[in-house]
């Protein structure tokens, strides 16, 4: 394999319609407010990318130190771990995510709050906060995906940061109503990093990473995911009850169907059968932000 695809493969692609997702969802937010701009919005989702990208190199190296990445594992082999990138090549890789995100996140909040000093140092740290997290939740002396703390993680930053935080780039305002589609997302990343722990659930016992399938075990952890799926439908479902103006509103129920399959197949599939519902579960949330999305335009 060429130099060039051990890297890609090694930035998983295949994550960022999750991680995009959050951003989409504030952008049609924004529409519907009319305060969507395409100079924010492009900004955004280029932040966002090098914010993913560097939580999966970090990840990939934080699971190869820590043993997480062992030949128990039943997911894609990683990159450290299979030698076919160095930790030196790895961490230098990180450092310079690290130099991508917070010069395209600056571009982002100048373009978006011009000089505005109190709103430029409170979403600066908001950034400062997403490289950290996206760095310690598989690296350093404690990691927090090690102790069960990376649902958490990606409910504040994949739902509430990344929706909340987007809408209020383009409109500079906010309302309660915003937490419930941010729900909507952060459940649905919550359920993607869920069928990644349970197919791991051996391995990650074995390295000490006591994720949430861990502790619950197996058949909990399923009962969980299904809990995510619903909680996530209905945050949405209840969002548009409270500002409803038309049916169209509730275009987002057509995917309905591809939810419930990926509740099925995590239920009745073994463990080293999920890794392809991964994918699924990512692809049916950025449809279901599209046709939300959709919705509160036409509305």
């Amino acid at each position: 394999m060429s130099r060039t695809k051990v890297w890609i493969r090694a930035f998983r692609l295949r994550t960022l319609p999750l991680a995009l997702s959050s951003i989409a969802m504030g952008g049609f937010l924004a529409s519907a407010a009319n305060a969507f701009r395409w100079d924010i919005f492009l900004l955004a989702v280029l932040t966002t990318i090098f914010l993913q990208v560097l939580s999966n190199l970090a990840n990939d190296y934080g699971d190869s130190v820590h043993g997480a990445d062992s030949a128990d594992r039943k997911g894609p082999s990683r990159a450290v771990q299979s030698g076919a990138i160095t930790k030196k090549q790895m961490r230098a890789a990180i450092v310079i995510l690290v130099l991508l995100s917070l010069t395209s996140g600056t571009a982002l909040l100048l373009t978006a709050f011009g000089l505005d000093w109190k709103a430029l140092l409170f979403f600066f740290g908001l950034g400062i906060l997403s490289i950290l997290a996206a760095i310690a939740y598989t690296v350093g002396r404690k990691p927090y995906g090690y102790l069960g703390l990376g649902d958490f993680s990606v409910l504040v930053f994949f739902g509430f940061v990344g929706v909340m935080g987007s809408y209020y780039l383009f409109t500079k305002n906010i309302s309660a109503y915003e937490v419930l589609p941010a729900l909507s997302c952060g459940m649905f990343s919550i359920a993607v990093l869920n069928i990644n722990n349970i197919r791991d659930i051996e391995s990650d016992r074995k390295a000490g990473k006591y994720s949430i399938p861990v502790r619950l075990g197996k058949r909990k952890a399923v009962a969980y995911h299904w809990t995510l799926l619903v909680l996530g439908v209905c945050a949405s479902v209840a969002y548009h009850w409270l500002t409803y103006t038309s049916p169209w509103q509730f275009l987002f129920l057509l995917t309905l169907p591809l939810f419930f399959f990926n509740g099925v197949s995590v239920s009745r599939k073994p463990s080293e059968a999920l890794d392809p519902f991964l994918k699924q579960m990512a692809l049916s949330t950025l449809l279901f932000v599209i046709l939300f999305g959709v919705g509160v335009i036409l509305r």
